[in-house]
């Protein structure tokens, strides 16, 4: 699970990225994203019942973009609300799928921060 400064959680605020917000999809995984003002960036995760009817497969959804995100916390840059949308085709992709999915959004969005390359 991700730590309480990184969850977004109030309807208000996931309404105001949804609607707000700039987006960037690619056919399994969406982001919808807006500028917070504060230190940290927040997550929020959707993944409706059009995905699976199972809660259980799309708990699973969750627990894997959660993990991804919390691997990557500090690539990402700070002061972010970020909206994540599981889409039809996600429950195909394995965990490395998913995870190489979700990177080339973030990379796609510029979301990441800058790396300097030394080489």
């Amino acid at each position: 699970m991700l730590k309480k400064p990184y969850r977004l959680r109030k309807n208000k605020e996931i309404k105001k990225v949804i609607e707000n917000g700039l987006s960037v999809f690619n056919k399994e995984i969406g982001i919808k994203f807006i500028k917070n003002n504060l230190l940290n960036s927040r997550f929020c995760f959707i993944v409706s019942s059009k995905i699976d009817k199972r809660a259980t497969v799309r708990n699973k959804i969750k627990r894997r973009l959660r993990e991804i995100i919390r691997q990557n916390l500090e690539k990402i840059k700070p002061g972010f609300d970020i909206v994540i949308f599981a889409k039809v085709g996600i429950k195909d992709l394995d965990f490395f799928q998913l995870k190489e999915k979700l990177e080339k959004l973030f990379k796609k969005s510029k979301l990441f921060k800058a790396v300097d390359n030394f080489s």
